[in-house]
């Protein structure tokens, strides 16, 4: 099974047509240092958690300046997961790690994963995106997917997928990458910061559906 994630929500009724298609996620972006539509004030951003049903996991994405600034934001945000864009040593996640509720994944360039492996114990989970050269993600594009599965083979800890992500091409991705889960933000767009529905709904079909595929390959491949 692989898990879903719909990032960069900025509306209650998009939070509530990800959780209603059964996605495993869903994020809201705050205090980050690029323009985007998807950005709302943190204040927002912990309403909208607060609204999210029972079950559906609340994560907060963030570019804080200093490993202090992110506990900051912890406490008035509230999510389950704390997914920082942030150029932090590994005792710097850890200490972020110690001072909050959250889980913690760090945000890791595809052409960077070595740093991953340097990331071992001190967060919970990285995810490998697309980056900017102001290092955000949400870019639309896509990377070197065997690259990166190569490096799922290899972490100790869940590797989650984006960049560039859609409807259209998640299926191949979790076949290609196998990770622990995929994040989608304007692959799913309407419009920036709003959400398609039914492009919602498709991802996480398609996703859902080529998680289990990759599973019964490999429950077979585990019999034989």
């Amino acid at each position: 099974m692989v898990g879903v994630k719909v990032c960069g929500v900025t509306r209650a009724a998009d939070l509530r047509a990800v959780a209603d298609a059964g996605a495993d996620a869903v994020g809201v972006i705050a205090d980050v240092s690029v323009d985007t539509p998807r950005e709302v004030d943190p204040s927002e951003a912990a309403s909208l958690v607060a609204s999210a049903p029972p079950f559906l996991t609340t994560t907060l994405v963030t570019m804080p300046d200093s490993p202090e600034r992110a506990v900051e934001l912890a406490e008035i945000v509230q999510p389950d997961v704390l997914q920082l864009h942030a150029d932090f040593d590994p005792d710097e996640f850890r200490f972020v790690r110690a001072e909050t509720r959250s889980r913690l994944v760090a945000v890791v360039p595809s052409d960077e994963p070595n740093r991953a492996l340097d990331l071992e114990g001190a967060v919970d989970a990285v995810l490998v995106d697309s980056v900017s050269e102001d290092g955000a993600g949400g870019t639309g594009r896509t990377h070197d997917w065997e690259r990166t599965r190569e490096l799922a083979a290899s972490l100790p800890m869940p590797l989650i997928l984006a960049g560039g992500l859609d409807p259209d091409n998640v299926a191949d991705a979790v076949e290609a990458v196998g990770p622990y889960a995929v994040d989608v933000a304007s692959g799913v767009e309407a419009s920036g910061g709003v959400k398609d529905h039914d492009a919602v709904r498709a991802f996480v079909r398609s996703a859902k559906r080529a998680g289990e595929a990759v599973r019964e390959d490999t429950d077979s491949e585990v019999a034989l």
